[in-house]
């Protein structure tokens, strides 16, 4: 990898890398959204087949995704101008408004700083990044998808549900848990917590998997 290409790559648990950045809605930074979890998202390039699939159904979870408090954020390597001319085809071909500012990193800036590009699949072109950021700025999540392939919004709604989740319960989840279904109970730490458990009321499998509702 050159230092052209040198990416790094967030943290999960610690602050995400603030950045300013122009955008299809004017000027924005990462720190101004302290208070509201942000969803930012890459893209490979404008006017692209898969990307505009993408584009259409972001905007299909940006209500959904508002209502939880959740600022959707787009970006690509591409210039404003490309942005908001695809944008307007997007609109004016498939009749489908985009809600949310989309990035222009034409210099790699934010790139680079999220672990965006993969030299494998391009040197010049972000993969297919998801962050969740929580309302403090911490990184809680990624996902990383290749080029080729898009990406699954409803597995995009469910996590950030899953962390809210968690945060308000203090909890997990499991697998393939679905808004509305049982959490798990944090495991016992010590002997007398762990006798103590089964008599605790919750749904408990053993000692060390208990599920409760919420």
């Amino acid at each position: 990898m050159t230092e052209e290409t040198c990416t790094t790559l967030p943290v999960l648990g610690e602050p995400a890398p603030d950045f300013e950045a122009e955008t299809t809605q004017g000027p924005i930074k990462l720190s101004d959204f302290k208070g509201k979890w942000v969803v930012l998202f890459s893209h490979p390039a404008d006017f692209t087949p898969v990307c505009t699939t993408e584009f259409m159904a972001f905007a299909a979870i940006h209500d959904e995704l508002a209502a939880l408090n959740v600022k959707l954020i787009g970006l690509s390597v591409d210039s404003v101008s490309a942005h908001l001319a695809w944008i307007r085809n997007i609109r004016e071909k498939m009749g489908v408004t985009i809600p949310f500012p989309v990035i222009a990193d034409l210099n790699m800036k934010v790139a680079k700083k999220y672990g965006m590009i993969h030299p494998a699949q391009s040197t010049t072109a972000a993969v297919r990044c998801v962050f969740f950021i929580d309302d403090k700025g911490i990184m809680r999540a990624m996902i990383y998808y290749p080029l080729q392939n898009g990406r699954f919004m409803p597995e995009i709604v469910r996590l950030v549900k899953a962390l809210q989740t968690t945060d308000a319960h203090k909890c997990s989840t499991p697998a393939n848990w679905q808004p509305g279904d049982k959490v798990v109970v944090a495991p016992p730490k010590t002997t007398a917590e762990m006798e103590k458990r089964l008599g605790e009321g919750y749904e408990c499998k053993d000692w060390y998997l208990c599920y409760k509702n919420v």
